[in-house]
Formats: C-alpha cells, structure tokens, sequence
C-alpha cells in the first residue's frame, strides 16, 4: 500500500472538497434565485391590488340638465372623500363641456 505525505489530501480528496463545495455554492445561488422570484411575485401582487379603479366618467350633459345641480353632488363626493381630486377635476370637466 503506497504512504500518503501527511498534510495532503489526495486526487480523491480534493475531488470530494471540489464538490463539496460547488454544490453548496450551487444550492446557495438556487435559494437565492427562489427568494428574489417570490419578492417579485409579491410585488407584482401588492402593485396590483393598489392600483385604483378606475373612475366612472360621468355622462355628458343632456339638453335641459342641471348641471349646477350635478356640480354640487360631485362636490358633496369630493368633501366626502369619494372622489379625488383628480377624478373632481376630470368631472367637472366632462360637466362643463
């Protein structure tokens, strides 16, 4: 049977360390990968549920409608908080020709 010098592993030995360790690097990155998917999964998800609906554009004035009247109720909606700003605004655009 042939010595080994003490302090050296042999062929083998660095094989098995070589894969040791490629294979703990290679289930690290794996781990990684699988944690950043499921962060941008969820971040896809949460962006979805904040995105607001969409306003209802309030129908264009007919002949003979009152539209001080219907301005007065979106301002009711805007003090209530119903509406934002921006969708008061586009409202009473569309009211007002």
């Amino acid at each position: 049977m042939p010595m080994r010098r003490a302090g050296r592993p042999g062929l083998v030995g660095m094989a098995a360390r070589t894969a040791v360790v490629a294979g703990t690097a290679g289930a690290v990155s794996h781990k990684q990968q699988q944690k950043h998917a499921r962060q941008d999964a969820e971040a896809a998800q949460q962006a979805q549920t904040q995105q607001p609906a969409p306003a209802t554009p309030a129908a264009a004035p007919a002949a003979g409608t009152d539209i001080i009247g219907q301005l007065e109720k979106l301002a009711d909606l805007k003090a209530n908080g119903l509406l934002t700003d921006a969708e008061y605004t586009a409202a009473k655009a569309q009211l007002l020709g």
